[in-house]
């Protein structure tokens, strides 16, 4: 609460399979959440009108996150609707597999601009606009460190995404705001299960010492305490695996 009113939180991708778990945890934790959606405008309307329905503040903001333009109207719509933001997540982000030798180079600077450019968009406005005490949490992956096969685009964009992010944690110093990068493994999203093969599936299922994959509320706990009482994590990288090696 800040001043007796809700904490204020801004979720890209908030439609996503993260995503939708983390606004959920937000508000739960007594956010008030802006949910940002890039298409399924629907979805987000719904998301909404379950989150108010409950009791809670919720609002739909959309906008390509890589469009500057965009996103700054959608930020500029958070602080008309609850007055400033406290909290950005930054989940929006695509997966196109392939080898690097074969990999269509359209699909590559598409995904580059989604997940890289739209994460720089979204952490310069974010550290514009977020109050002081907040926090800023993009994302990243744990194949930054398995180093899969077929993920090397997708891998190239998310380490440029943790360098980005420990270094504006430094370049916001005396701000009070901390800024992370949360890295999934596996994790049982439409995304993930659109992306991978049946085997592949299988494999990484049975890759962790707790033989499952990732919930979505797996993931979403971890930035709950980022975005929250966990003050003295910054400028991390915070891998949430289920302990793959």
């Amino acid at each position: 609460m800040r001043d007796g009113t809700p904490r204020v939180a801004l979720v890209t991708g908030g439609t996503g399979g993260i995503g939708e778990a983390v606004v959920h945890a937000l508000v739960d934790d007594g956010f008030a959440v802006a949910v940002h959606y890039a298409g399924n405008k629907t979805k987000a309307d719904t998301l909404v009108e379950t989150i108010t329905a409950a009791g809670g503040r919720a609002v739909a903001v959309g906008g390509d996150v890589a469009d500057e333009h965009a996103m700054a109207a959608a930020f500029d719509a958070v602080e008309s609707a609850f007055g400033g933001i406290d909290v950005v997540v930054n989940t929006a982000g695509i997966m196109v597999l392939g080898p690097i030798a074969d990999y269509d180079l359209d699909q590559f600077d598409r995904i580059v601009r989604t997940n890289l450019r739209g994460t720089f968009v979204v952490s310069q406005l974010a550290a514009r606009h977020v109050r002081d005490g907040g926090a800023i949490i993009n994302f990243s992956t744990s194949v930054t460190r398995t180093q899969l096969p077929k993920y090397g685009p997708y891998v190239a964009t998310k380490a440029a995404v943790e360098g980005l992010t420990l270094i504006l944690a430094r370049e916001l110093r005396g701000r009070d705001v901390t800024v992370n990068t949360v890295a999934p493994g596996p994790t049982a999203t439409p995304l993930f299960f659109d992306s991978n093969t049946e085997q592949t599936v299988a494999a990484l299922t049975n890759a962790t010492p707790l033989e499952r994959l990732g919930r979505p509320e797996d993931i979403a706990s971890t930035v709950a305490q980022l975005a929250g009482p966990a003050r003295w994590t910054n400028g991390q990288t915070v891998f949430v695996n289920g302990g793959l090696a």
